[in-house]
């Protein structure tokens, strides 16, 4: 699964046991690209993207450099390692942003996407306020 240029609409924290939780995120996943003589056209659909047993998250977003207005942030890719820890295997991940600058990193066990509203092919890659209901 790719998660380039997907852009996010809100995040939420779901509290859990044992200090952990749930992270989702309100997104539209590019399920194509097709190219369109100059530029492209994109199937999207509307999704939450939830990841479990979350742990030591860190989030870093700056819309204030650019002096951006505030708007759905962008993804350029989800990078997931493995890394030993004395009484088991963690599974680091990071999502690293476009658009603004800043990442999104912490510890989950896994995740699972569910998509919630109906296929879009649009010009642009994010969908609109009414393109984003459910099905």
């Amino acid at each position: 699964m790719s998660w380039h240029d997907c852009h996010v609409h809100a995040f939420r924290i779901v509290e859990g046991e044992h200090g952990t939780g749930e992270l989702e995120f309100d997104l539209d996943y590019i399920l194509q690209w097709t190219p369109q003589q100059e530029k492209f056209s994109f199937l999207l659909v509307p999704v939450v993207l939830r990841f479990h047993e979350v742990f030591g998250l860190r989030i870093a977003l700056d819309w204030a450099t650019p002096t951006a207005g505030l708007g759905p942030f962008s993804l350029n890719e989800i990078e997931r390692r493995t890394e030993h820890r004395e009484r088991y295997t963690a599974t680091l991940w990071r999502l690293e942003l476009n658009w603004p600058a800043g990442a999104i990193e912490f510890e989950a066990r896994g995740f699972t996407q569910i998509a919630y509203g109906r296929e879009v092919v649009s010009h642009n890659q994010v969908l609109s306020p009414s393109e984003r209901v459910a099905a």
